[in-house]
C-alpha cells in the first residue's frame, strides 16, 4: 500500500452556495453544510497522517459579497469556533489563522485570539483557517516585514533568504505538497500563492458539502500517481 502522504494539504472549499441553491435551499443553509462537512473532514485528514490541514474560509474579494451574506459568514464563523472549539482542543490541534484582522469583527478577532492562544502550546496537528486572506496581500505584507527588519538594521539584505521569507508571511508552515478545490473550478483564486510554488492540484467536480473522506481518499490516490519532480529529471 502506498503510504505517501502529503505533509501539507489545502482546501479551497469552493460550491456552498451552488450546492443550496441547486437544492432550491437559501445561499446561508449551504455554507452551514460546508462548516458540518468540515468538522468531520478534518478529523478524518490528520487521521490518514496530514499533518498540516489550510482551508480557505473567506478570501479578502469575499467582503465584496452582499452584506447579508458577509454579515451572516461572520457570525456562522463565531458560532462554529465557539461549538467546534472544545472538538479541536480536545483532539490536541493547534489552531491558527492566516490573513489581515481589518476589517474582521471585534466578535470574529476575539474567538480567533482565544483559540490561537489555548492551543499554542499543542504539538500535534496544524489546523490553519485563512480567513480574509489573499496570497497577495500575504506577500506585500511579508515585504513590509522585511524591509521593518532591514530598516531597523536586524537583517542585512544580503542575509534574505527563502526561510526569512517563510518566517515573515501570516504563518511559519512547510510548503503545501496538495491542494484541493471542491466545484470543478479550475482556479487558485490567490490561495497561498508562495508556499504551492511545488504543490499537485487536484479539482474534484462535488460541491464542498458533498467532499467526504470517500472523495478526500480519492484525493490521495490521485497524489500518489503523481510524479513530483520539482524541476529536476526524475522518472
Amino acid at each position: 500500500m502506498n503510504e505517501n502522504i502529503p505533509v501539507h494539504v489545502g482546501i479551497i472549499m469552493d460550491g456552498n452556495g451552488r450546492w443550496a441553491t441547486e437544492r432550491g435551499l437559501e445561499r446561508s443553509m449551504g455554507h452551514k453544510s460546508g462548516v458540518k462537512n468540515l468538522k468531520t473532514l478534518c478529523t478524518y485528514i490528520f487521521e490518514r497522517g496530514v499533518k498540516v490541514l489550510s482551508v480557505y474560509a473567506f478570501s479578502t474579494e469575499n467582503f465584496k459579497r452582499e452584506k447579508k451574506e458577509v454579515d451572516f459568514l461572520m457570525s456562522l464563523f463565531v458560532e462554529s469556533f465557539y461549538k467546534e472549539f472544545s472538538f479541536l482542543k480536545d483532539n490536541g490541534i493547534k489552531v491558527m489563522f492566516s490573513g489581515r484582522r481589518e476589517p474582521l469583527p471585534r466578535k470574529v478577532l476575539e474567538v480567533m485570539d482565544r483559540m490561537t492562544l489555548e492551543t499554542s502550546d499543542f504539538d500535534g496537528p496544524i489546523f490553519n483557517i485563512c480567513l480574509n486572506y489573499g496570497g497577495q496581500d500575504e506577500i506585500v505584507d511579508m515585504v513590509k516585514n522585511i524591509s521593518k527588519l532591514v530598516s531597523n538594521q536586524n537583517i542585512e539584505i544580503e542575509d534574505i533568504t527563502k526561510e526569512v521569507v517563510n518566517k515573515n508571511l501570516y504563518q511559519d508552515l512547510p510548503p503545501l505538497d496538495l491542494v484541493i478545490r471542491t466545484s470543478g473550478e479550475q482556479r487558485i483564486s490567490n490561495f497561498m500563492l508562495y508556499q504551492s510554488s511545488y504543490a499537485e492540484y487536484y479539482f474534484p467536480k462535488v460541491y464542498f458539502p458533498d467532499f467526504n473522506n470517500d472523495e478526500f481518499d480519492i484525493a490521495i490516490e490521485e497524489f500518489q500517481k503523481r510524479n513530483r519532480r520539482f524541476g529536476g529529471n526524475k522518472k
